[in-house]
Parts: structure tokens; sequence; C-alpha cells
């Protein structure tokens, strides 16, 4: 079995079992033999440029499933060398409070910069296919519209009253890992499970947003996150620049 086939069996075999609790069934024509091959007879670095942009498919489904909060996600990232890929993410989001006694709304956009390393070797400058392990940095705006509350008292009767609405700054890191396979030339898609750890959480002690988009509970310190991306490749080759022969 080839490397892209195992790299699209893991895949396919991943996703279901995140998404569905059940492996797929596929036929293996080769024995287990072909697919191990020496890790040190494998280029350490391939060259070729390669920017991908990518939607995240599985954000309007959650949308579709939660009635209070919403978000959206893009990314975009650039092979560098040594397996390694610049990355940057972003997107906004928003949610709401609506109890008998508490109402508010928060919206937010967010940015996120880092890294995915590949842990496996590519075999040629049109093997694209990645399992990784990344970091990122995130920061995001969080704008806390006023609130409305009441106070239930049964003695001196209820009292209503309104909290002014208030910017926040969220910042917090990721540790993140996934895989992605390319379905057709230029086509890829790929599944990210992130561990979130919120850096000012003491921010959010006063009313804190149900949902920041990007990062989850703003309630909570830790959150951890699925994407499932769609991307789109635009890739060109490095060119050698050959010094011209001196004439004699």
């Amino acid at each position: 079995m080839s490397t892209t086939a195992i790299y699209r069996y893991i895949f396919a075999l991943s996703l279901s079992l995140l998404c569905l609790g059940a492996p797929p069934v596929f036929a293996q024509s080769d024995t287990a033999t072909n697919a191990e091959e020496k890790t040190s007879d494998r280029p350490k670095n391939i060259a070729g440029h390669q920017l991908t942009i990518g939607f995240d498919i599985a954000a309007p489904v959650r949308n579709y499933l939660t009635n209070n909060r919403y978000s959206y996600e893009l990314e975009a990232n650039y092979y560098h060398k040594n397996e390694y890929y610049w990355v940057a993410e972003g997107g906004w989001g928003g949610s709401e409070v609506n109890f008998n006694d508490l109402k508010y709304n928060t919206t937010n956009y967010f940015g996120r910069l880092g890294f995915n390393k590949s842990i496996l070797y590519r075999e040629s400058t049109h093997d694209w296919d990645m399992m990784f392990i990344g970091m990122r940095a995130a920061l995001s705006n969080v704008n806390r519209g006023d609130a409305t509350y009441t106070v239930i008292d049964s003695v001196w009767g209820n009292q209503p009253g309104v909290s002014a609405g208030k910017n926040f700054v969220a910042g917090w890191l990721e540790i993140t890992t996934g895989m992605r396979v390319e379905l057709t030339k230029g086509l890829l898609a790929g599944w990210n499970l992130r561990g979130k750890f919120l850096l000012n959480g003491k921010s959010f002690k006063d009313l804190a947003p149900i949902n920041i988009a990007g990062f989850g509970r703003g309630d909570k310190n830790a959150n951890f996150d699925f994407n499932l991306y769609l991307s789109y490749a635009i890739r060109w080759s490095r060119k050698n620049n050959p010094t011209t022969p001196k004439n004699n």
C-alpha cells in the first residue's frame, strides 16, 4: 500500500471515530511490509511552495445545532521547509445569554498565529498529505453589550437593573494535532484537535461570555475544540538561479 493510500485510510478512520464512532472498511491489496519504509532513506527536506486557504466546514453545523452561539473560522498556511508550515487563522462569532433574570449579548473577532510540524516525511514534491503537531498564540477583542438583570426579592419586590457594556481582550495559547489529505488535485481536507488555555481568565469573572469564538466558554480557563477544514492549495516550484559562466 502506498503512503498516500495509508494517509487516506488513517484520515477516514480517524474522522469516522471522531464523528461517527465506527471505522470504515477498506480492502488492502498490498502486504503491510510494503508500507514499512526506512525513514533514513527518505529526503529530509523536499523543496516546493504551497499556500493553502481553508474554511472550517464544521462551524456551520455547530451553529445550526446551537441557538445561543455562532462562530466562523478561516485558516491559511504556508510550507516553509523541513516539514514546518506557518499558520494564520482567524474568525468571528457571538453568543447570547437569555435567561428570565439576565440577558446580554457578546461578539468578538479573533486571530491566531503559529506553526504546524509534520511528523512524517514527504515522499516527493507532489506529496502534501501530512500528520502534524503544532502551537498557536491567539488574541481576541470581545464586546459585551449592556446586560439587563432582575434581582429577585420576595420581601421588597423584584429590582431591575442594567450593567453597562464592556470591551475585553482575551489571549490564549493552543496545542494542536491533526492530519490533512489531498482529495483531488489542489483540494484538501483535514481535521484539527485543539487544547486551548486562557491567559487572562480573571478579565471575565463578571458576566463572562458563554462563548468566545475561537476559544470556547469564557468562564473556563481551558477548552478543547475540533475543526474540520476544507482547503484549496496554490503551488509553485522553487527555481534555481544558476550563475552565468564567464567567457575567457
